[in-house]
């Protein structure tokens, strides 16, 4: 079952000079339930840029993305965020917690957002956090975890909402050895048992090497590619 649909997306800035920058010319991308793609590429390449695109947090220049079969071009702001919520789980190389609240409460964040109650919303984050490795740990603030916990704390809460597809920016990127492979052996756990599907952008050789399939962005373009080419 495809979860995630992007047909020739291209993303164009003006530079300072006031001439055209080119980051996507064209990219299309299919995606399916219990299917990890890992997007590598160097730096500037516009992976960034183009997880943007996927997940509605940005509008292509041109092209369209369907997300769960829901086209997401002509949405207005306020659908978008409703799509997001919802539909698609986000992890970035730096965590975003709210500093101010408690891991429980920040992965109760998203439900509360949907309109959960308070009793359906804390019993979903404690299962998530549970499922992370957290159970002991999520009445502390972000100020009291580690960095890996931190960032287990953040999947839970992209899981929240038991979205259709999680993407992930350089998950691991801020984090040591032991605890990014901690990190990698949470996220293929979820994508299978979870039946969801995932995009992560990595210059991660070993997470790029549990993904289903390498895809090279180079010259705005996608291209199967193998971990070997993964730029670290």
């Amino acid at each position: 079952m495809t979860v995630l649909e992007a047909h020739d997306l291209h993303k164009t800035y003006t530079g300072g000079d006031g001439g055209t920058i080119n980051v996507l010319s064209g990219v299309d991308l299919s995606v399916s339930r219990r299917e990890m793609i890992a997007i590598v590429g160097a730096s500037g390449a516009g992976k960034s840029t183009l997880l943007h695109v996927l997940g509605a947090l940005d509008r292509p220049s041109r092209g369209y993305v369907v997300i769960g079969g829901e086209p997401v071009n002509g949405l207005n702001e306020e659908q978008l965020a409703a799509l997001r919520n919802r539909s698609v789980g986000f992890v970035f190389q730096f965590h975003h917690l709210l500093r101010e609240f408690s891991a429980l409460e920040n992965v109760m964040m998203p439900l509360r957002i949907a309109g959960k109650d308070t009793k359906a919303s804390r019993s979903r984050a404690e299962e998530l956090l549970a499922r992370v490795g957290l159970s002991g740990r999520m009445h502390h603030r972000p100020s009291e975890l580690s960095g890996g916990e931190q960032q287990r704390t953040a999947v839970a809460r992209a899981l929240a909402t038991d979205p259709r597809v999680v993407l992930a920016d350089e998950p691991s990127g801020n984090l040591d050895l032991a605890n990014g492979e901690m990190l990698h052996d949470l996220l293929t756990e979820v994508v299978n048992d979870l039946e969801i599907a995932m995009i992560v952008v990595t210059h991660n050789r070993a997470l790029a090497a549990r993904a289903n399939r390498v895809l090279l962005l180079e010259g705005g373009r996608l291209s199967e590619t193998v971990v070997s080419e993964v730029i670290v």
